[in-house]
């Protein structure tokens, strides 16, 4: 989870692999507080250093529902990807 851009990041190693990121309207994560980071570097650092030499296929940032007004000038929202996300922290910094 990227702190500075309210984004959370998700990758093809998940138990869904790759057909979940473009299909639902609303994503629900579970994350703990040690997976929260400063900046989109760090989380790429963080999956970095956790998958080695076999980084994942697909890798997902998701900050909430994007909006365009491409077609004849109306806006559109979600235009694609998560219309909510719904975000549940456990904090983890007490835990050994």
């Amino acid at each position: 989870m990227v702190a500075r851009l309210g984004s959370v990041i998700v990758s093809s190693r998940q138990g869904s692999g790759r057909k979940l990121f473009p299909v639902p309207t609303s994503h629900i994560v579970i994350a703990y507080s040690s997976q929260l980071v400063p900046e989109m570097k760090d989380a790429l650092l963080l999956i970095k250093n956790k998958y080695s030499d076999q980084i994942p296929s697909m890798i997902a940032s998701l900050t909430g529902p994007s909006r365009t007004a491409d077609i004849e000038k109306t806006l559109v929202s979600p235009a694609h990807g998560p219309r909510d996300i719904f975000v549940f922290l456990i904090d983890d910094s007490n835990l050994s």
